[in-house]
């Protein structure tokens, strides 16, 4: 039951990041776009392995591990400049709550530092922690649909 509430929460999160993938004309936004697109990918091979729906394979959790460990540390550098493409999806509490969104990003890096990929069992125990980072952080910042 466990394993199931952890992909209820990644499927949750990542059907948001998806939803901020809209016809964005900003170049910031974009590359905005394209990190969080980038997170889901990564987040969605790791859960694909955690619950059995992708063959384990650690390099490619590693991989994925990494990738989330990189985009996570460039997150703040990303959203510095603030943009006003109401495509975004990002809210301007982004940048009247800086610090709290630089340490939700550090959160998300900790949690993808902290995981185990040496079996797909160590992984589903470790994305709960992913998942509820990248929720704390899309909760907070990102706009509702």
């Amino acid at each position: 039951m466990k394993l199931m509430n952890r992909m209820l929460v990644l499927g949750l999160v990542f059907a948001g990041g998806m939803a901020v993938a809209k016809d964005a004309k900003d170049p910031t936004v974009i590359a905005w776009q394209a990190l969080m697109m980038k997170n889901a990918g990564a987040a969605k091979t790791l859960g694909g392995m955690a619950s059995g729906k992708i063959a384990f394979d650690q390099a490619a959790a590693e991989a994925a591990k990494a990738s989330l460990i990189e985009d996570a540390k460039a997150t703040p550098a990303a959203f510095q400049t603030q943009a006003s493409d109401p495509a975004s999806g990002a809210m301007p509490a982004i940048w009247t709550n800086w610090d709290d969104f630089v340490a939700k990003a550090g959160g998300l890096a900790a949690a993808a530092e902290a995981l185990d990929t040496s079996s797909a069992e160590t992984i589903a125990a470790g994305m709960q922690a992913i998942g509820g980072a990248c929720g704390a952080c899309h909760k907070a910042y990102q706009m509702p649909d």
